[in-house]
């Protein structure tokens, strides 16, 4: 049989534990948010003096994969030269950094409509991603 002082600690200690995990899910939510808006300022700043254009949903890939960049919780970005393409995920927080997509391309050009899975830096399974339409950029 527990105390009554036996469950009062009891108690304490459960709201202590409630009371962390809701902090610490907080905090976790404000760090995803600041990562998110600093790498939205990342792509802003790569986009500086270029103009949106008319959103497809493929494009043509001719240069080297390391000109394909992931930019945390906030899409794709393929440089091609003259057009900087951005495509961003239907779950931005589905991609980060250390992901490196996989295309299963159906064609010759990169489609939104491809599944796109991602593995880690150890090549293990990370998740599949569901790109939206690719948007060019280009110098005004």
């Amino acid at each position: 049989m527990i105390s009554p002082i036996g469950r009062l600690q009891m108690k304490t200690f459960a709201m202590i534990l409630a009371g962390t995990a809701l902090a610490l899910t907080g905090a976790s939510a404000v760090s995803a948010q600041t990562r998110q808006e600093k790498n939205e300022a990342r792509l802003a700043k790569m986009l500086e003096g270029r103009v949106a254009g008319e959103p497809t949903s493929c494009i043509t890939t001719l240069r080297s994969s390391t000109d394909l960049k992931v930019i945390d919780y906030v899409g794709i970005v393929y440089d091609a030269g003259d057009t900087i393409w951005v495509s961003r995920p239907n779950n931005p927080r589905s991609l980060t950094w250390t992901d490196i997509p996989i295309f299963d391309r159906f064609g010759s050009q990169l489609c939104k409509q491809d599944i796109t899975r991602t593995i880690d830096q150890n090549g293990r399974f990370t998740g599949v991603v569901f790109m939206g339409d690719f948007v060019p950029y280009r110098k005004g």
